[in-house]
C-alpha cells in the first residue's frame, strides 16, 4: 500500500487545489456528519468556503445557486475532513525524494536496497529513512559493516522509521570523527560492539554526531518536498495536519506555497525550539490564506520505545536502563512559561510511562492550574494507571497515533513485560477517562494514510490481520469514536472546533469521501477503500 501514488497523480492533485470556490452540492452516498444529534444526511451544500446546508437533498437543491457544481458520490461515503493530528510534512515529502526503506523486511533487504541506490547514484553521500528492525529475521539492528558491504567507502546514513536512531557507515563515522573514544552527548547513546568500536548505531541525541556528513536539503528541494507532500496528503483524503517540529525556513516556504495557491491543506504548525522565536513573541498566528497557522512549540521529553529511548519508570524488560530524558527540566520550563505568556500551545513528545508522568508534572508546574490551554502530549504511548486520569483533569490533549500500536505490539511485549503492557496504546481508556484524543499518523514514521489509522483504531490488528492476547483488543474504539478522533479531535486540539471537525452549516467546508463506507464495511475492507474526494475550504483539491 505504500508509495502507490505516481508523480502525475500528485501533480494533478496539486493543480486541483487551484480550483475556484463556489456552490458545491455533494450527495449520492452516505454522509456522516460527526454530529451526534444528526449523524447522517443526504446532502451537503457548500457556498464559497463554508457549509451552507446539511440535510435533505431536495432542500439542498432548493437552496443551491444557479450553476451549482453537482457532485454525485455514486455510493461513496463522505465524512468531515480527516486531519492527521501529528505528522512531519517536510519529512513526508523528502521520503518521496530520497531512499525510502519502509519496505525493508530484513538486514539483507536493506543492504540490497542501499546497493541498488548506490549503483543508481554513484556520487555523493547516501541518506535514507524508514527502516525498522523489530520484525526482521536477524533480530538485530543494522550495522556499519552492513552498510560498508552495500556501498563500500561511501558515506551512508540511514534513519530509523521513528526518527530516534540512525545507522552510519564507517566512512560516515570517520568523516564525523566518531571513534571508540567518542563520548555520547547527553540524551544519546553510541552503541558499541564487544571490541569497543562503534557499531554504527546512534540513538537520539547521538544522531547529531553525524548530522554534518549529509548535506542538508536546499530550499528548492524543500519546496518541492513540501508541495509534493501536500499533493500526496490531499490524494489520500487528508484535509489538514498538525505539522510537528517545524523549522522556520520550512514555515516560510509553506506560507509562500499557500500564497501562490500551490498548497491547499490546512496546516497547524508546532515549531522546533530553534525556530520558535516568532510564535514565542507573537503567540498563535495565521497567514492571509487562513491555511497556514502557527500554534505553538514542540518539545521532546524522551525517545522511542523501539530503540529503548522511551523513559520508563522501571527498567526495560529485555535490557538494562530506563531510557533517555531529552529535554532538561529548566530548559523545558523556560520554554513552557514563554509559551504560556503569549497563549501559545506546547506539544510535548512523551512515549514512556516516566516520560508521560514528567510531561504531566511539568505542564502542571508551568500552567499553574490552568486547564484551558489545550497543551498536548504527543504519542502518550505508555501511561501508568495513576497518570491516566490526569489528562482530563489537567485539560491535556492526548495526541495519539493508532498505527503505532499495530506495528509496535510486535516488540512492545518484550520491551515492557506482561505486568505493564496494558499501559500501552490505551485509546479507549483515554476516551473513557474523559480526555480528548486527537489521532494522527506521525508520518513519515508511519505511512500517513487515514485508512490505516481508522483501521488500527477500530480493529487493533496488524495490516495482515494478526493480533493476539498481548495486543489488548479491548482498547479498540468504536467507529464513531475513531471518526471523532480523526476529525473533531484534531480540530479541538488546535482550537478550531468552532470552524471544523464536523459537517454543520456555518463551518468551514472541509470534507473527505472514500469509495467504501468506513462506518459499515468489514474491518479488513477499510484498507481497500479509496479516497475519491477531498474538499478544503470549499475547493476540490483531489478528485478521483
Amino acid at each position: 500500500m505504500r508509495r502507490t501514488f505516481a508523480l502525475a497523480a500528485l501533480l494533478a492533485a496539486a493543480s486541483l487545489g487551484r480550483a475556484t470556490a463556489g456552490d458545491l452540492l455533494i450527495h449520492g452516498g452516505p454522509i456522516h456528519t460527526g454530529v451526534a444529534a444528526a449523524p447522517t444526511a443526504e446532502a451537503v451544500l457548500v457556498r464559497d468556503d463554508r457549509i451552507l446546508f446539511v440535510g435533505d437533498l431536495a432542500a439542498a437543491r432548493a437552496k443551491a445557486a444557479k450553476g451549482v457544481r453537482d457532485i454525485d458520490l455514486k455510493g461513496a461515503a463522505a465524512f468531515p475532513g480527516f486531519v492527521d493530528a501529528h505528522a512531519h510534512l517536510t519529512g513526508i515529502g523528502l521520503r518521496e525524494l530520497t531512499l525510502n526503506l519502509d519496505q525493508a523486511d530484513s538486514v539483507e533487504s536493506l543492504v540490497a536496497a542501499v546497493k541498488a541506490y548506490a549503483a543508481a547514484h554513484p556520487d555523493g553521500p547516501i541518506f535514507g529513512r524508514g527502516w525498522i528492525e523489530t520484525h526482521w529475521p536477524e533480530k538485530r539492528f543494522p550495522s556499519r559493516a552492513d552498510l560498508d558491504r552495500a556501498a563500500p567507502g561511501r558515506v551512508v546514513v540511514l534513519e530509523r522509521a521513528d526518527g530516534h536512531a540512525v545507522v552510519a557507515s564507517s566512512a560516515a563515522l570517520a568523516k564525523a570523527g566518531v571513534t571508540r573514544d567518542t563520548a555520547a552527548p547527553a540524551g544519546g547513546q553510541i552503541l558499541k560492539g564487544e571490541d569497543g568500536a562503534p557499531t554504527g548505531m546512534l540513538i537520539d541525541h547521538a544522531q547529531s554526531l553525524v548530522a554534518g556528513v549529509i548535506p542538508p536539503p536546499t530550499e528548492a528541494v524543500k519546496r518541492l518536498a513540501l508541495e509534493k507532500a501536500g499533493a500526496l496528503y490531499a490524494s489520500r483524503g487528508w484535509t489538514g495536519l498538525g505539522n510537528m517540529s517545524v523549522e522556520a525556513p520550512d514555515l516560510a516556504i509553506l506560507r509562500s506555497l499557500a500564497a501562490e495557491k500551490r498548497f491547499s491543506l490546512r496546516v497547524d504548525n508546532y515549531m522546533d525550539p530553534s525556530g520558535a522565536a516568532e510564535v514565542l513573541a507573537k503567540g498563535p498566528t495565521a497567514d492571509p490564506t487562513g491555511l497556514i497557522r502557527v500554534r505553538g512549540v514542540k518539545l521532546y521529553m524522551d525517545g522511542a520505545l523501539g530503540s529503548r529511548g522511551a523513559a520508563l519508570l522501571e527498567p526495560y524488560s529485555d535490557a538494562e536502563g530506563l531510557g533517555l530524558q531529552l529535554t532538561p527540566h529548566d530548559k523545558g520550563l523556560a520554554l513552557m512559561r514563554a509559551a504560556k505568556a503569549v497563549k501559545a500551545q506546547v506539544a510535548m513528545h512523551a512515549i514512556g510511562d516516566r516520560g508521560n508522568r514528567m510531561a504531566l508534572d511539568w505542564f502542571a508546574e508551568a500552567l499553574g492550574g490552568d486547564t484551558t490551554a489545550r497543551w498536548r502530549i504527543e504519542h502518550a504511548q505508555i501511561v501508568a494507571d495513576p497518570d491516566l486520569p490526569r489528562f482530563a483533569k489537567q485539560g491535556i490533549v492526548a495526541s495519539m497515533q493508532p498505527s503505532h500500536a499495530i506495528g509496535d505490539l510486535y516488540f512492545a511485549p518484550a520491551r515492557l513485560g506482561p505486568a505493564r503492557l496494558h499501559e500501552g496504546y490505551r485509546w479507549k481508556d483515554m476516551l473513557d477517562s474523559g480526555a480528548v484524543v486527537a489521532a494522527g499518523s506521525d508520518a513519515p514514521v508511519e505511512v500517513g494514510d487515514p485508512r490505516i489509522e481508522f483501521y488500527a483504531a477500530v480493529y487493533r490488528h496488524s495490516l495482515t490481520g494478526f493480533a493476539n492476547a498481548d495486543w489488548h483488543l479491548e482498547e479498540a474504539v468504536s467507529r464513531a469514536q475513531a471518526l471523532r478522533m480523526l476529525t473533531w479531535g484534531p480540530a479541538y486540539a488546535a482550537f478550531a472546533e468552532q470552524d471544523r471537525g464536523t459537517l454543520e452549516a456555518g463551518k468551514k467546508a472541509d470534507l473527505t469521501a472514500f469509495s467504501r463506507d468506513l462506518m459499515t464495511v468489514a474491518p479488513a475492507e477499510i484498507l481497500t477503500a479509496q479516497a475519491v474526494l477531498t474538499v478544503v475550504d470549499g475547493k476540490v483539491v483531489s478528485e478521483k
